[in-house]
């Protein structure tokens, strides 16, 4: 949407499936400095009662407001972006990963922005809660 129009209450987003493995998670862990090893020790994580290491919650929440950014064309127009992480991402030790849903609906126009309703699932688990985002439209 890089000539961006005003959008109508209710416009689906572009859905977008984002896939998460465990290389992700190492490369994530170097950038952004957090080595929790709940992100990368199957041992660690299972000493918390997890199945498998698990996503990093703002790698899953940066990577989920794709689904914005690709839409609006340009990521300097989200004014705001907040959510709860609901249910952590468990990220297999296998060459495939995990596919994480994402979908999107406009809530509300006015002023010159639009709100934006994000949806995050891993199956029918329900990820990333109350997510939202505000863009620009000019």
């Amino acid at each position: 949407m890089s000539d961006v129009q005003t959008p109508e209450v209710g416009q689906e987003l572009p859905a977008l499936t984002l896939t998460f493995t465990r290389a992700d998670l190492v490369r994530y862990a170097g950038a952004s400095g957090d080595f929790n090893p709940i992100h990368w020790s199957d041992r660690a994580a299972a000493k918390l009662n997890l199945d498998s290491v698990i996503a990093h919650g703002m790698l899953t929440m940066g990577r989920a407001l794709r689904i914005v950014t690709d839409w609006v064309g340009d990521p300097e127009r989200v004014v705001s972006y907040g959510v709860r992480f609901a249910k952590p991402v468990p990220v297999p030790d296998d060459e495939y990963g995990v596919d994480v849903h994402v979908t999107a609906k406009v809530k509300a126009v006015a002023d010159g922005r639009a709100t934006i309703a994000i949806d995050a699932r891993l199956g029918e688990t329900k990820v990333l809660g109350s997510a939202t985002a505000e863009v620009r439209l000019d």
